[in-house]
């Protein structure tokens, strides 16, 4: 049963509200007096005493939902006040004697809820539980990451007894690729007499979702509310003139559907893009002609200056202010600007109070880490009321910028889209530089759903009557795409669950292997998967359709035309195995071009983006199928690795240079001295010469016996004489198209019944070979699988790369290991550098050490079960990443922070954020290791890692 409710702009009013349109009779009256006695008695009625405002319909509703025992998923817009349905659980757990667990997807957010939880109900009564910090973890009330929930219902922890309630804040989380499977595996393991409260973001599939939630867990109300507490007003900034977005008779909160323009905007964007000194008179626009539609080319133009930004807003009265700046350097480089330009929005009493506070918060970091922190810039931009945030800082300085954010004394933040996530830092405006961000590989429009999540932050409520979302006017900038963005507020919720080697050991061990597929097909994503069947099936039925009609469109009367047909077919296809056939000779012949080079070996690159001159620094291991990959720095200072794509025809050795012993491509200076180096030594070069590409490629077909054989019988077939041939030809080709097109949606169909349980089975395989199950009998004779000693090693095993480090501790790699060479092993399985091009890491101790020996074992286990998976057609493997190891080892080993940061382009915010990673492996380690000596390190390590900044907590 799941009963619905969807709440507009215009929701109806609660049941103890009258309407003013009509007199109520008296009977009427006393109905409304007689709920409203009702809901004043109930647990409603005294936790509405707690909080001292009025409760909105959407909140009442799934709060007497609750109260009736039924579970609850409440979407609704950010800033609504969703969160209050779940502390409403946790105000019923505490009445009827019962737990109650709060969760949440992140650190931050899960002590920022433990603060505010605090100081309602007292710190003896509530509990915090995150990977590095314990406190009261036996409390009625606990506030966790979902991931130690998902960990304590997986090892049956007794803290779970007597749990009532769950509350599942930020649940769309769950489409996270990475993170977002934890969240079903603890709905679909929670018992059933847990009433699970899921608060979510306002998506366009919440009804769907909550289909899934009473699947799995009975009755299940669902609360949509699609209405803004604080209207939001849009806006574009042009010049440093803030002009609506919409048309003037248009309510701006309510647009409709494609609302109309302001026209003076209008006017303006394109008076400026004419008048854009050194700018082309036309829009950007991508390869095939077309306008870009987010925010012209990454860099072009010239932005608005972020001071003259900061201005605008002060002036119109719209700070405090959240600036999203899609980069780290460039949220930096705002607070920058803005110093530089004298900027100051605080008075004389906020620099006094910032400044005592910024001094006590940051008191429990030592003396000699501040210079390396940037403490004195960090704290002077803080004084003058901007600041950046990001996460490649300090937490301990994001936790300050958020406090002092949230007290109204800083005025405007420079921000990454890390921010739009659950923490709670409300502001006036929200301010989007640009619609176009990197996601990693490539620049890309910003979607409707991340628009919507990013403004949802403008407007406070009980503060503000309007919030404000304004856009910068920049190259590209189209209003009619910004207006369709900010009218689109919903997105689909799409599940990105699937199993895992730890989950699989675990639901064996629990339920067995033929249960444990039954458990799994009840996860959202066969869900969604199994209705998706439906839409394909009826799209599987229109394609047998207008194949019969194809096939009766090419009939010919002079003979079989589908054989024809076919014929041309296969000769296209031989055609096309030629060339390809000749492309690989060639890429090998280029690929051998990348043998044998030497560090400092100059190479001439002939054509492509990295043409010219660039010297080797590593030349990249072993051969494999397209070469090796050396390592090199050009002549501007870019380390890059080169593969066979870059080269062109192939590269050619022009010269040697030295290396300096112990250059590490990290150090700038060093990339520096051997960059001009490079440039000496082939200063009187005149430059690449290209190679002419060696033609044959054509002249093979013609040469070919088969397609001659092939060609003649083409041309021997009844139907090569047909006046018609062509047109028959034509719809041959739809046909032969849409067939393809017909038994690949065929195949799908066939792949998604099931298709969560196959990939577990593909996993249990794996398993089956590593030794971590075994197969055995039940007590009916009927094959089954059991767990084995080194499968129970693994199911206390979390991490990403679970099956991985369960092989590392089973074949001893780590064994002979002191603290800090372990810690930093451990860094390989968990560090992902943001860039491809750093060069070789440094590895303490070099090759030979303990460690080295250990790293080169490490690598070769990967390799290993990377070969074992592609056999399987599975892929969770994540490859080793050696950029942490130094660092990581250097921080153990007791060195400060400025030695470990020292030629490193690591920031202190990352460093520690992964050192808290390391740590939390380390301590499923010291739980999961075979041998005591083992689990002995690895505490050691831990204790070793946490000191400093990165022993810092908030809580």
């Amino acid at each position: 049963m799941v009963p619905r409710s969807r709440r507009s702009a215009s929701s109806s009013p609660s049941p103890d509200q009258s309407t003013p349109d009509a007199e109520p009779s008296p009977a009427e009256r006393y109905a409304a007096a007689k709920r409203r006695a009702e809901v004043d008695r109930s647990e409603l009625g005294q936790f509405r005493e707690l909080l001292g405002f009025p409760l909105d319909d959407f909140q009442v509703e799934a709060c007497q939902a609750l109260e009736r025992g039924s579970g609850v998923l409440v979407a609704a817009p950010t800033g609504a006040g969703k969160t209050v349905v779940g502390e409403f659980a946790v105000h019923l757990a505490l009445a009827s004697g019962r737990k109650a667990f709060y969760t949440t997807p992140i650190k931050a957010l899960s002590n920022q809820k433990y603060g505010d939880l605090v100081r309602r109900y007292g710190a003896d009564r509530v509990g915090l539980l995150t990977g590095d910090t314990t406190i009261n973890g036996d409390a009625p009330v606990v506030v966790m990451t979902t991931e130690v929930l998902r960990n304590m219902l997986y090892a049956g922890s007794s803290t779970l007894q007597g749990l009532g309630f769950v509350v599942m804040d930020e649940v769309h989380y769950l489409a996270d690729r990475f993170r977002g499977p934890v969240w079903e595996e603890v709905i679909i393991h929670l018992t059933d007499d847990v009433q699970l409260v899921s608060l979510s973001a306002t998506v366009s599939n919440a009804e769907e979702f909550g289909d899934w939630l009473a699947t799995v867990r009975g009755d299940t109300t669902v609360v949509v509310s699609e209405h803004r507490p604080v209207p939001l007003g849009q806006h574009v900034l042009v010049r440093g003139d803030l002009l609506d977005l919409y048309a003037g008779h248009l309510d701006p909160t309510a647009p409709g559907v494609d609302p109309p323009i302001n026209p003076d905007l209008t006017h303006l964007l394109r008076r400026s893009n004419r008048e854009e000194p050194g700018q082309p008179r036309r829009g950007p626009r991508d390869r095939g002609g077309r306008p870009r539609p987010g925010g012209g080319r990454p860099g072009g133009g010239r932005p608005t200056p972020r001071f003259a930004v900061v201005d605008a807003l002060d002036r119109d009265g719209l700070l405090p202010a959240i600036v999203f700046i899609f980069s780290r350097a460039g949220c930096q480089g705002a607070v920058q600007q803005c110093l530089a330009a004298g900027v100051r929005l605080t008075s004389p009493a906020e620099v006094s109070e910032i400044r005592r506070i910024v001094e006590e918060r940051c008191a429990a970091v030592p003396p000699e880490d501040l210079d390396v922190l940037g403490y004195w810039e960090f704290s002077d931009a803080l004084q003058r009321g901007v600041a950046a945030h990001h996460a490649g800082m300090l937490p301990l300085f994001k936790e300050t910028v958020e406090d002092l954010f949230s007290r109204g004394l800083v005025k405007v933040v420079f921000a990454t889209e890390t921010l739009a996530l659950g923490i709670n830092m409300p502001a006036r405006s929200v301010v989007m530089e640009k619609l176009v961000k990197w996601d990693g590989s490539s620049h890309v429009d910003v979607t409707p759903g991340e628009y919507t999540q990013l403004t949802g932050r403008a407007g406070r409520r009980g503060i503000d009557t309007e919030g404000h979302a304004v856009v910068v006017a920049h190259p590209g900038l189209d209003p009619v795409q910004l207006a369709g963005l900010a009218s689109k507020r919903l997105y689909p919720l799409r599940s990105s669950f699937r199993p895992t080697y730890n989950m699989a050991v675990n639901l064996v061990a629990q339920v067995g292997r033929d249960r444990a597929r039954e458990v799994l097909e009840t996860s959202f994503a066969q869900f969604q998967a199994d209705r998706g069947v439906v839409g394909l099936a009826r799209q599987a039925q229109g394609h047998a359709e207008a194949l019969e009609g194809y096939a009766k469109a090419m009939e010919c009367h002079l003979g079989d035309f589908p054989e024809y047909a076919a014929l041309r077919r296969t000769i296209a296809a031989r055609e096309k195995d030629l060339t390809r056939a000749e492309a690989q000779a060639r890429r090998a012949e280029v690929a051998r071009t990348l043998e044998g080079l030497r560090v400092g070996d100059v190479i001439e690159i002939p054509v492509g983006r990295r043409s010219g001159h660039a010297v080797v620094i590593d030349p990249g291991g072993d051969a494999g199928f397209d070469g090796p990959r050396p390592t090199v720095l050009t002549i501007d200072r870019q380390v890059r690795k080169l593969t066979v794509a870059d080269v062109g025809t192939g590269v050619r050795t022009v010269g040697f240079l030295r290396v300096p012993k112990g250059f590490t491509a990290r150090v700038p200076a060093a990339r520096r001295d051997l960059a001009a180096a490079l440039r000496s030594s082939v200063g009187t070069s005149t430059g690449p010469t290209r190679k002419d590409r060696p033609k044959g490629g054509q002249r093979a077909a013609a040469d070919d016996a088969e397609i001659a054989a092939l060609r003649r019988r083409l041309r021997a077939h009844p139907c090569h004489s047909c006046p018609d041939r062509e047109e028959h030809a034509r719809w041959a080709e739809r046909w032969a198209r849409l067939a393809g097109e017909h038994d690949a949606l065929v195949a799908r169909i066939a792949g998604r019944t099931g298709s969560i349980a196959a990939v577990f089975d593909r996993i249990c395989d794996i398993l089956l070979r590593l030794g971590y199950l075994e197969r055995t009998t039940d007590d009916a004779g009927r094959s089954a699988l059991q767990v084995t000693d080194d499968g129970r090693w693994l199911r206390r095993i979390y991490a990403e790369n679970d099956l991985l480090l369960a092989e590392c501790l089973r074949r001893g790699i780590f064994d002979e290991l002191d603290a800090p060479g372990l810690a930093a092993a451990v860094s390989t399985l968990v560090y992902r550098s943001r860039r491809d091009d750093q060069g070789e890491p440094r590895i303490p101790g070099g090759p030979g050490s303990r460690l080295g020996v250990a790293l080169d074992a490490c690598v070769r286990a990967w390799s290993e079960l990377d070969d074992l998976e592609t056999a399987h057609k599975v892929e969770t493997i994540q490859p080793l990443d050696a950029g942490l190891v130094e660092a990581v080892h250097r921080w153990a080993a007791g060195r400060s922070l400025d030695a470990v940061l020292k030629g490193s382009e690591l920031s202190a915010g990352d460093f520690v954020r992964w050192c808290k990673q390391v740590i939390d492996v380390l301590d499923q380690v010291s739980q999961a290791a075979p041998h005591q000596r083992l689990r002995d390190t690895a505490r050691k390590a831990v204790d070793a890692l946490r000191h400093g900044v990165v022993a810092y907590s908030s809580v």
